[in-house]
């Protein structure tokens, strides 16, 4: 692992590791990354030291130091190296390292620890410059004040033994478990990423109930444009979508969580790379519903979970896979003991005995034919949820079955169209937790299916697909007015695949209680909930997957 690592340990770092070696290890080792308010506030303060001005004289000449900012120094015989915000004359013949930051100190007026070792980390570079250092300043640029610590010998010695053991750390094979009840938590801005109560919830390390998690932008959301002819394109800080049929629309790209395309639409090179840059994933659809592909910027930099995916056991995959499937199928159970309009009784019971059945498959072939008679029973018993004023619906249903491409009726058409919103979400959780949404553990690979994410869909075609489409037709927000059939298929019209798209997000927005960590979260950070802790499965952290399930 070190042999793939920087030579040079960054001193920014030091005071990741002293903060939390779990942060320091996803930064350093997996080059895990996630903004947050606090890292964007941190990075407005030091818009004034980011630009590099002066130089330090020769440590022997003797002159003073004039006003420097952004100095990079390294030491190969430390290992070490570092950017400085500032560095200023001391006065007496001595240097003095300034490192700012954003927030205040502590009230006892000392500095946080993390902060002392960093600032540490660049006194012992100056000295091994030659320059003579024994003090240092932090900055903390919300109280406006500067706190001075002494730098001696001890404290040069105590940056480089914490250097040594991040080194240790960073050359382990996985990153060290999370901290357990930390206050340090929750304002971490790789929260999302780390899961730490979570971890420790799954794991037994804490007696305490996980914390709520805080999504990182709740306000981010999917942009659909589904006109036939538009043209996407790029408008200072937003996305401009153009038509002639209708004036332009606007949409901040700090709003944009996707961008989804539907048939015959034009994206600009230039708002396809800004989308890039920000990690925006685009995803290109057919005219009616079926997801064709998607694109990316950089790939994600978890380099280890993609190497552990395609490395998974055969015996760890068929835990995961029973799991999924065993979800999937109490899903479906719930979904209709709560739905079904007539007596359910029977179905409940046979579809719990096949939800036990799935844990117990001893092999892959066995397991997809628990789920393939789970589906069969559940789809012959789905119109039993919808009212009767979609009698005719129905009967053509279930005179039809569950078929896809083309759908030969509108509860087809629906269910097809949902499915492919779903599985494009679950594509672009996966890329960004850094799993290979090809690399499944259930569905086998094939050319040009994500199989990851069919798998991880599975647990929540009940929870939001289905549910959505019974909703719709209960509630009569579609109506055969929606609906075109040609060519012995049914397909959804423009004004169907709007308000499908508008009952979908919907639902993706409604809060639930997770059954496991028992706080409530939308749907849509459950999805990435879930998929992190499948990547922790996949990384060897957690030991077993539990699927997403309601009572």
């Amino acid at each position: 692992m070190t042999s793939d690592l920087p030579e040079l340990l960054s001193a920014r770092m030091l005071n990741e590791f002293v903060y939390c070696p779990r942060l320091f290890y996803f930064e350093w080792v997996d080059r895990r990354w996630a903004d947050s308010h606090d890292t964007e506030q941190g990075q407005l303060t030091h818009r004034g030291v980011n630009k590099r001005s002066g130089s330090l004289p020769e440590p022997e000449s003797g002159d003073s130091v004039k006003r420097v900012t952004a100095l990079y120094i390294e030491s190969r015989e430390l290992g070490l190296v570092a950017v400085l915000d500032r560095v200023e004359d001391g006065g007496d013949g001595t240097t003095v390292p300034v490192d700012t930051k954003k927030g205040r100190p502590p009230a006892s007026g000392q500095p946080w620890p993390a902060d002392a070792v960093q600032l540490y980390a660049q006194a012992a570079l100056l000295r091994d410059a030659g320059y003579s250092v024994d003090r240092g300043v932090l900055y903390y640029a919300e109280a406006n004040e500067r706190v001075t610590i002494a730098i001696g010998d001890a404290e040069v010695t105590a940056a480089l033994e914490i250097a040594k053991q991040a080194r240790e750390v960073a050359a382990r094979d996985e990153a060290p478990l999370p901290l357990v009840g930390s206050r340090r938590c929750p304002r971490c801005s790789l929260l999302g990423l780390c899961l730490p109560d979570e971890t420790n919830a799954l794991l037994r390390r804490g007696t305490e109930s996980p914390r709520r998690i805080v999504p990182r932008d709740p306000d981010c959301r999917p942009v659909y444009v589904t006109a036939p002819g538009a043209t996407v394109g790029l408008k200072g800080g937003r996305i401009r979508v153009l038509h002639e049929d209708s004036e332009p629309i606007e949409v901040r790209l700090i709003d944009v969580s996707q961008l989804c395309v539907f048939g015959n639409v034009q994206v600009s090179t230039q708002a396809l790379a800004e989308l890039w840059a920000r990690g925006i994933p685009v995803l290109w659809f057919s005219y009616n519903g079926w997801l064709r592909g998607w694109a990316q910027g950089e790939m994600s930099k978890y380099v280890q979970l993609r190497v552990a995916q395609a490395r998974l056991s055969d015996q760890v995959a068929l835990a995961v896979s029973r799991a999924i499937v065993s979800g999937k199928i109490k899903n479906s159970r719930t979904f209709l003991r709560r739905n079904s309009r007539g007596t359910a009784d029977h179905l409940v019971t046979q579809l719990a005995g096949m939800a036990e059945a799935a844990l117990d498959a001893a092999s892959a072939a066995e397991l997809l034919g628990v789920e393939g008679a789970a589906a069969r029973v559940y789809f012959e018993n789905f119109t039993s949820t919808l009212r009767e004023s979609n009698a005719e619906l129905a009967a053509e249903f279930d005179a039809n079955g569950r078929k896809r491409r083309p759908a030969p009726d509108p509860i087809n058409a629906l269910l097809g169209y949902v499915y492919s919103l779903l599985v494009k979400d679950i594509v672009a959780v996966c890329i960004g937790v850094g799993l290979d949404p090809y690399l499944g553990v259930f569905h086998r690979p094939r050319y040009g299916r994500p199989a990851l994410a069919l798998d991880l869909m599975e647990e929540f075609r009940p929870l939001l697909a289905d549910s959505t489409v019974v909703g719709m037709l209960n509630n009569g927000e579609v109506t055969a007015g929606d609906f075109e059939r040609r060519s012995g298929g049914c397909w959804l019209t423009a004004q169907g695949r709007r308000k499908v798209i508008r009952a979908y997000e919907r639902r993706l927005d409604v809060q639930v209680t997770h059954p496991v960590f028992k706080y409530k979260i939308s749907y849509r950070r459950v999805l990435d909930v879930q998929a992190r802790m499948l990547a922790g499965v996949i990384i060897g952290e957690l030991p077993t997957y539990t699927p997403m399930m309601t009572r």
